[in-house]
Parts: structure tokens; C-alpha cells; sequence
């Protein structure tokens, strides 16, 4: 539609709309120029980036280990893939809190491994309980995949939720999977908690994924981690190694950089996108027969829509927030995600990281349409 010169406005984007910092590029440029980064490096990771991955690791959420429990990735998509084929046989089942990101069931296929849901809603927050995980649980379970802060929902668990929770896998002998990718990203009086310091008694039951993507407007740099067991990295690096050997050294070396400044850059970030989550938040909650609790983290708005659904739209009686967001796009030029790609249909995901004159006309487009539903 934009090809043909159509002015949509996209909310699906779940990259931040800023640009790398200067002094990483810089970097990168540098590395480029370096004859050691136009060889082969060890599959697992850069030596130096991996130390510094585990010495960040240890300054933002308290956690310490050393560089052999780090692998770095092409992105946080491969540590996903690589955690969940390693640790995974064919029947495991991994208990997953839905709203989830769209990657992980499909990890989880690709293991072998039962993807068993856990639905939240906008009545908790789409925060999860021990109540229902346990409920979810069997002889079975392997592993929870646990997320904080969220995509899509941009729930963030407090402290004392993360401790419940945390204490309740390990006393079931459960692996946990954390993917703390957002972990900058978080607003309001919300607060970042790694389950793995929260939770010393998991010990080495703890995977942790993590990247420069979000914090660092480095999406498409595509530099991830894994931190773990060493055995469990070990095999997961030698999984890497057989696939694509070393990560690009030049988007090495820019991480490397990324993960040793400060946090200037995403303070800056973090400051746009939380004035944009309070504009997005008040103006979709606006719509009649929409309702969207306040997410704390992240930057996505994860709105119910099925206050609207079967209500006549312009000759339509859309039954389902896919054929909802089919009429929102053709008829509002507005690019919404329905919630059936993260598992609760009924729902739509809104990136809020996009520009703030965007933000507002797109929602306005948005409430203006779905103002005729009768």
C-alpha cells in the first residue's frame, strides 16, 4: 500500500526508530579496518566481548558469572533457537505465559519439544501466577519460559512475583528460560528483576537471552547471547559452529563497544518511548469498546479489542481482531498486529516506537474508524 503511495501508518515495527549510537558505529568502522576481524574468530564469541558480556551482566542485574558461560549469537532469535535445541528432547513440554513473541513456539517445534499456554489477559495485567503455572504443569514440564519485560504485552512482574515464581520452579527441579532483551526498557515506577539473581536457589537450572538489539538500537547489527551452565553453552556452541560458525566480527566488535560504554543512550530512548506509552495508552483507552491496561515495559500497547468484535464496520461484521486489523488497514491506513501471531486472539499489538506526530495521527485514524462500529 505505501508502494502504491497510500500514507500508512505502521505500529508493527518492534525496533526502536532511533539510530545506533555514534561511538558504536565508530566501532564498527574501526573493526572493518582491522585485519584480524577479516579471519575466522571462535564460534562461541570474541573473547573480549564475551568478558564483557559477563561483566555487564554482573553491573545491571547483579548476576555473576564468567566469559565460559557466555556464547554469542547471530541475534537474539539464534540464542532462543540454540537454548531450547539444546536443552530440549522430543515430548518435553515448556510451559509458555501467553501473550508470547511470535519466535518461541516455533523454537520449541523445532526441538521436539510441547508448547503448553499459560493465558494471561487484561484483567491481571497479562501477568501470570503460580496458581496457574502449577495448574499448567505435568510430569512433563521441562522447562518455564519466562519474559520480563514483555513482547507483546509490555507487562513487567515485580520483584516479589518474580521471588514466587522463581522459588516455585525451583522447587519442581524446572529449567527457566529468561529472555531479559527488554530489561533497560521500563517505565513508571516499574523495576527491572533478573529471576536468576531474585532466585539464587534455581542455580545452574537458570538460561539467560539477551542481545544489544533493543537496548542499543542495534536491531539489525544482529549480536545476541546465551549465559548458562557451562555444559549447556558448551553444546549449544558446538550447535553453532556446525550452523554459522562465528558471529560477523565487525558487529562484534560494535557490540563490544555497546556493552562496555554507559547507558546514556538508551536513558534517551527510554525517556521518547515513556512519553509515548502515556500518549498511546490515554488515546486508545479513549475508543469505546477498546481497553488497554498500562504496560511498564517494553514498547508495545497491547490492547482488547473484543469489545468490537461482530459490530458492523463499514459494511463489514468483522468476527476476529485479524479480520479487524484487515479492515483497520484498508480502511484507517493504520498497520496493526492482530493478537492470533502471539497466541490470544481478541487483541492488537501497537509498537509505540515510532515518531510522536505518527503516534498520535495513526491512533486518531484509528479511533475515528472504530468510532462507526455499531
Amino acid at each position: 500500500m505505501k508502494a502504491a503511495g497510500r500514507p500508512v501508518i505502521g505500529f508493527g515495527a518492534g525496533e526502536p526508530d532511533f539510530p545506533t549510537p555514534d561511538y558504536i558505529v565508530e566501532a564498527a568502522i574501526e573493526a572493518a579496518r582491522n585485519p584480524r576481524f577479516h579471519k575466522y574468530t571462535p564460534a562461541g564469541g570474541l573473547p573480549e566481548l564475551k568478558q564483557a558480556i559477563a561483566e555487564k551482566t554482573a553491573r545491571d542485574s547483579g548476576y555473576t558469572v564468567d566469559a565460559a558461560q557466555v556464547l554469542v549469537t547471530n541475534g537474539g532469535k539464534q540464542a532462543v533457537y540454540e537454548a531450547f535445541a539444546t536443552m530440549l528432547d522430543p515430548g518435553d513440554e515448556v510451559l509458555v505465559i501467553a501473550p508470547y513473541w511470535t519466535t518461541y513456539p516455533e523454537a520449541i517445534k523445532l526441538a521436539g519439544g510441547v508448547q503448553v499456554d499459560v493465558v494471561t489477559d487484561e484483567t491481571t495485567g497479562y501477568l501470570a501466577s503460580v496458581e496457574q503455572l502449577e495448574a499448567a504443569r505435568t510430569e512433563r514440564t521441562k522447562v518455564l519460559l519466562f519474559v520480563s519485560p514483555s513482547n507483546p504485552t509490555g507487562a513487567v512482574y515485580s520483584r516479589g512475583e518474580v521471588e514466587a515464581i522463581g522459588r516455585w520452579a525451583a522447587e519442581h527441579g524446572l529449567w527457566v528460560v529468561t529472555d531479559e532483551i527488554y530489561e533497560h526498557l521500563v517505565y513508571g515506577g516499574a523495576e527491572f528483576t533478573s529471576i536468576a539473581t531474585a532466585v539464587p536457589e534455581l542455580g545452574d537450572q537458570v538460561v539467560i537471552l539477551n542481545g544489544v538489539a533493543k537496548t542499543y538500537a542495534m536491531t539489525g547489527w544482529r549480536v545476541g547471547w546465551m549465559i548458562g551452565p557451562k555444559d549447556v553453552v558448551k553444546a549449544a556452541t558446538n550447535l553453532q559452529s556446525h550452523a554459522t560458525s562465528n558471529v560477523s566480527n565487525v558487529a562484534q566488535a560494535a557490540a563490544l563497544a555497546a556493552v562496555s560504554g554507559d547507558l546514556s543512550a538508551v536513558a534517551t530512548m527510554r525517556e521518547a518511548f515513556d512519553r509515548r506509552r502515556q500518549t498511546i495508552v490515554r488515546l486508545l483507552n479513549e475508543i469505546p469498546g477498546v481497553l488497554c491496561p498500562e504496560p511498564l515495559g517494553a514498547f508495545y500497547a497491547y490492547p482488547s479489542v473484543k469489545g468490537l468484535l461482530g459490530k458492523e464496520l463499514r459494511g463489514r461484521r468483522p468476527q476476529t481482531s485479524v479480520e479487524l486489523a484487515e479492515v483497520v488497514l484498508e480502511e484507517a491506513e493504520v498497520a496493526v498486529v492482530p493478537g492470533e501471531a502471539f497466541g490470544t486472539p481478541g487483541y492488537f499489538r501497537l509498537s509505540y516506537a515510532l515518531g510522536d506526530d505518527d503516534l498520535v495521527e495513526g491512533v486518531s485514524r484509528l479511533a475515528k474508524l472504530l468510532a462507526e462500529a455499531m
